[in-house]
């Protein structure tokens, strides 16, 4: 019985996938690019504030996470701020749950931006594409840190 429920809550799940939607237009606040034409990177916050910011990569969105007080408009002081944050799952292209998400550092694969960390919904995905294409860890949300996010992009 409880393989029954389990399987028909995955199937809920996949029935329920969506990309995260975007207009061709909309650009990453960090990156000032069309975030459009690069749907497998794009990351999305909505502030308290029901403000909707997109990003051309992780990165990007760690970035504004990070020094979200730059940016007083938008209603986000801090990450307790943020009503909701997702990326893309780099296999599907669905919007997933940044918090809930493995992202891979280190790998072969380069966003608009460069070095990035690369979204997964599950550790097993994450570890399947790490044997494909490198990566020196597997990370999750609150493992990711500035010094993490300046190291990536070659200010340390």
């Amino acid at each position: 019985m409880i393989k029954i429920v389990l399987a028909a809550v995955m199937l809920l799940t996949l029935l329920q996938a969506e990309k995260i939607h975007v207009n061709k237009g909309d650009h990453c606040l960090i990156r000032k690019i069309d975030v459009s034409k690069y749907p497998q990177w794009v990351a999305k916050v909505v502030t308290i504030q029901n403000k909707t910011v997109y990003f051309s990569s992780p990165k990007s969105m760690f970035e504004y996470i990070f020094s979200a007080a730059r940016w007083p408009e938008l209603g986000a002081l801090n990450s307790n701020d943020l009503k909701s944050v997702q990326v893309s799952d780099f296999k599907t292209g669905d919007a997933i749950d940044a918090k809930t998400a493995y992202y891979v550092y280190g790998s072969r694969k380069t966003s608009p931006g460069g070095d990035d960390l690369v979204p997964f919904r599950s550790k097993s995905d994450a570890e399947a594409f790490v044997k494909r294409n490198g990566g020196a860890r597997i990370l999750r949300f609150s493992d990711i840190s500035l010094a993490l996010i300046n190291l990536i992009n070659g200010r340390i």
